[in-house]
Formats: C-alpha cells, sequence, structure tokens
C-alpha cells in the first residue's frame, strides 16, 4: 500500500499544496489501491478513472498558476452513488436505474467540484438507501475490511469500507435513519449526519424527504469538517435548505475541549439487545469524558423506545411516494413494452424486475399506511411519536450540551445473518434514528474494539439543530484522547487486506 493512500484528508492537501506531491501523483495511487483491493471489498459500482485524473490535473495546473487551492483541492473522494453525476451513472443501487447517467450534477456533487475535490467514483449502497448493512443492493454486498464477511453497515457501506481500506479518505454518505453513522460505527471511521437542510438535498435521489440527509464521512473529525463546510449551505433549488450562516465546524474540530460541557447519557438507549463489548466499550468513552472535564449526568427522553416503529411507518409512507416516479415512462428500466402491453401493465412488470425484495416491502407498508382509513391510525399516529420525540430532544437539550450514545447495538454483524429477519435488521437502527426523526445533529467516531470479536465500536454524539459544531468539538477532544491512549489511530489495527 502507498504511503499516500494512509495519509488523512488534511495531511494530503498541505502536501498537495506546497508542492511536495501532485494531486495527480495522490490520485493515482489511490486509482492503484482500489485496483489492488475492491474487487474483495466491493465498496465501488463504478470508478471514474478519466475524470478523477482530468480533476486531479487541473489541481496541479491551478497550482502552477499560483492559484490559492481550496483546504481539500486534489484529494481524493468516495461518493455515495444516490448523488446524481452528469456524464457518470447513477443506480442508487437498484436495477430499475441500472445504466442511468444524469444530465445534471447534484448540488453536493457541484460543490465538490467547485472545491477541487477528486471525485474517485460512486460507492454500493443499499437499494433507494433502505436498509442497514448494504445487503440489499441489486449489485451485491460489500465486505467489511475489518472482515470481509461481515456487513460495512448500511445503507451508505460502500462509502464507509472506502475509507476503512484506504481506498479514499473522503466520503459522502446519506443518513435517513443512520446510513452515515451507522456505517461509520462498524468500520472503526467517523461519519457525521448533520442538521437537517445544513446540506442540500438537490440531486440526492429522495428515499425518505423529511428525513434524508447528506453529510461527510472521514477517517478523522477534522477531516469530516473540512468536508462538511465544503458541502453544507443554502441552496434556493432545495426548499427544505437552512437559510442561515453554517456553523464553524473547522474551527471546532481544531480546537476539540469539553471542559465545563454537560453530557446527557440517554436512559433508554440501554438494556437489552446491546452487546456487551459495545457497552463495555460506551463505558469507557463515558469515563474519558469525565477525566476531559464533561459533566456527565443521566438525562431520560421517554419517547425515544417509540422512535422505531414511528420510523417504519413514516419512512415507508414517503417512499411509497417518491418512488412512483419509477414507472418505466421517462428513465430507467423499462419491461414489456413490445406493443402489446398497457402502459398500466409494462409500469408493473418493470417495477417487479426493477426493484428488490426490500423496497418492495416498505412500499407496500407505506402505501398501506397511507391508504384510506388508515392514514390516521398509522401515519398520523406516527407523525405524533415524531412530535413528542422532538419534545424530548428540547427537554434534554434543556439541561445538557449533548447527548452521547452508542451508535449501534451490536458491532458489524456476520453477512446474511439478518437477511430472512427484518425485524432484527430493523433493530440496528434504535440508537440513531430518534436524530433523523426531530432533525438534529449527530456524529459517530470509534470508541475502541468490542472484547468478543475485536471489530470497531462507534460513540455517538447528538446536538442540536445548528449546533454542529459542538459535534466536533466534543468529537475532536474525544478522538485525541483515545488516540493517545491507544498510541495510534484505531485502523491501524484493522488487517491488511
Amino acid at each position: 500500500m502507498s504511503e499516500l493512500t494512509k495519509r488523512d484528508a488534511a495531511t494530503t492537501a498541505r502536501a498537495i499544496a506546497t508542492g511536495e506531491v501532485s494531486a495527480v501523483e495522490v490520485t493515482e495511487a489511490h486509482l492503484a489501491r482500489i485496483d489492488a483491493v475492491d474487487e474483495k471489498v466491493h465498496a465501488f459500482l463504478h470508478v471514474d478513472r478519466e475524470g478523477a485524473l482530468a480533476q486531479a490535473r487541473a489541481v496541479d495546473e491551478k497550482r502552477a498558476r499560483g492559484e490559492e487551492l481550496g483546504p481539500l483541492a486534489g484529494v481524493p473522494l468516495a461518493l455515495k452513488d444516490i448523488f446524481t453525476t452528469k456524464g457518470i451513472p447513477t443506480t442508487v443501487g437498484s436495477k430499475i436505474l441500472e445504466g442511468w447517467i444524469p444530465p445534471y450534477d447534484a448540488t453536493v456533487t457541484r460543490r465538490l467540484r467547485d472545491a477541487d475535490v477528486v471525485v474517485l467514483g460512486k460507492t454500493n449502497m443499499d437499494e433507494f438507501a433502505m436498509g442497514s448493512s448494504t445487503e440489499n443492493s441489486a449489485y451485491g454486498p460489500t465486505g467489511n475490511p475489518w472482515d470481509l464477511t461481515r456487513i460495512p453497515g448500511g445503507s451508505g457501506g460502500g462509502s464507509a469500507a472506502a475509507l476503512a481500506s484506504f481506498q479514499a479518505p473522503l466520503a459522502i454518505g446519506t443518513d435517513t435513519g443512520g446510513s452515515i453513522r451507522q456505517p461509520a460505527a462498524v468500520t472503526g471511521t467517523v461519519g457525521v449526519k448533520p442538521t437537517y437542510g445544513g446540506v442540500s438535498r438537490y440531486g440526492m435521489v429522495a428515499f425518505s424527504s423529511s428525513l434524508d440527509q447528506g453529510g461527510p464521512c472521514g477517517r478523522t473529525v477534522l477531516d469530516a469538517a473540512l468536508l462538511h463546510s465544503v458541502i453544507a449551505g443554502h441552496d434556493p433549488m432545495d426548499s427544505t435548505s437552512i437559510t442561515e450562516p453554517v456553523p464553524d465546524v473547522v474551527s471546532a474540530a481544531r480546537h476539540g475541549d469539553v471542559r465545563g460541557l454537560r453530557v446527557g447519557i440517554v436512559k433508554e438507549f440501554a438494556g437489552e439487545g446491546y452487546q456487551d463489548g459495545v457497552m463495555r466499550r460506551f463505558a469507557d468513552s463515558v469515563e474519558l469524558l469525565r477525566e476531559l472535564g464533561a459533566e456527565v449526568v443521566e438525562v431520560s427522553c421517554p419517547s425515544f423506545t417509540k422512535a422505531l416503529p414511528a420510523y417504519y411507518l413514516i419512512a415507508p409512507s414517503e417512499c411509497s411516494s417518491n418512488l412512483a416516479r419509477f414507472d418505466a415512462m421517462r428513465y430507467g428500466l423499462r419491461v414489456g413494452d413490445d406493443g402489446s402491453a398497457s402502459a398500466e401493465e409494462v409500469t408493473a412488470r418493470t417495477r417487479e424486475a426493477g426493484f428488490g425484495a426490500e423496497v418492495k416491502r416498505r412500499v407496500m407498508l407505506g402505501t398501506y399506511a397511507l391508504s384510506s382509513g388508515y392514514y390516521d391510525a398509522y401515519y398520523g399516529s406516527a407523525q405524533k411519536v415524531r412530535t413528542l420525540i422532538t419534545r424530548d430532544f428540547g427537554r434534554a437539550f434543556g439541561d445538557v450540551d449533548v447527548l452521547i450514545s452508542p451508535t449501534t447495538p451490536t458491532t458489524a454483524f456476520p453477512l446474511g445473518e439478518r437477511a430472512d429477519d427484518p425485524m432484527a435488521m430493523y433493530l440496528a437502527d434504535l440508537c440513531t434514528i430518534p436524530s433523523n426523526l426531530a432533525g438534529n445533529a449527530a456524529m459517530s467516531l470509534p470508541c475502541g474494539l468490542a472484547d468478543e470479536d475485536g471489530l470497531p465500536v462507534g460513540l455517538q454524539i447528538v446536538a442540536p439543530a445548528m449546533a454542529d459544531d459542538r459535534l466536533y468539538r466534543v468529537g475532536a477532544a474525544v478522538e485525541a484522547a483515545f488516540q493517545a491512549r491507544w498510541g495510534h489511530p484505531i485502523l491501524e489495527e484493522a488487517p491488511s487486506l
């Protein structure tokens, strides 16, 4: 493995800016790494070799002309295949969009290009972001670089696996019920769900519009902050985009400090279903925060116990509406159009062939929940629970600055273990879903390895809406303290591929 692929994004950007190394050399090193290991990991669905090298050459030409480079100029990135990319396939992990090449860039894609970030390609994901393991991809599962027989989390497992296998120093994910944070937790990386509306959803293929949120993934808290600052900000193309200024997340990540902060432990995030090793690492995190000068108190958010059923009514209902656009008439797959079938028959055959089992399950559940006579009993009731969860967060943040919990109840489970048990799969979302329902900000970062299996455990930090900088302030302090204790970043303990 090249030393260039081991560097974090901030170090790589400095080396490119000073001329220590060229952007082309960095990009070529990462493309070589992809060639060497991705056949085993399957993090990428599409690698844009020519486009990436062209972007890298443009960065080197800018530096040669003496132009000022941005904080991530020339740094390679893996982009979740849910963001549209002009001239590059966007499949959302589904057969129904196999081979579709968008005519425009998503706002996130455009902002990455404008910042001279080098997009290496598109990463594997659960189909339409529906899943917690990246096993629901129509193009096959991704393996966890720590143990290729285990899941890398979902739905953005490809992005997290690309980071953990040193195929890219940066990645973009999306988080509807935990799909940035869960992959980060089980791969030993950092993932952030910004405040809802903090990153534009324009050009991000919709799953559940009131929950979906794009966000940064990296191997360090500072790298995630630098990427956050590139992609965040108001976008008039997105009606849910926040007009307020982006919090200064980079400064917070550079000056991590928890002295004087009140940190709340959520009482409801404990009990049955949590792996012993996960809870031991969480206890270590609590003790570490106390040592660093934080005051740690227990808080109760009773409505959080209803978050899982509420989410699995709201998200499927919205996906039922959003996926109605895939009708075989305008773009994507078309099956059975031989001249003898009606438009309705072609649509039905296309959806049967193009959608996978999990997508069909959620569409049917959502359609039922929205149907006449059941709307108030199911979808309406779930929205009331959502309000209660938001109020619980409000009361908690009246007493504490941030909340903490394990990110996932267990470490990465074996591929196929929960394939026939959707309820067991959904339980992976237990700790992450409340933040999506309330729309506030949350982060996962490594807090050690579980004793039972030697696999990464994630610490979740949750902050109020538009207080994303608190995540980075606390996360940077915890990261520095843990790495000082371990003597190295956690990914150095991962087995070599």
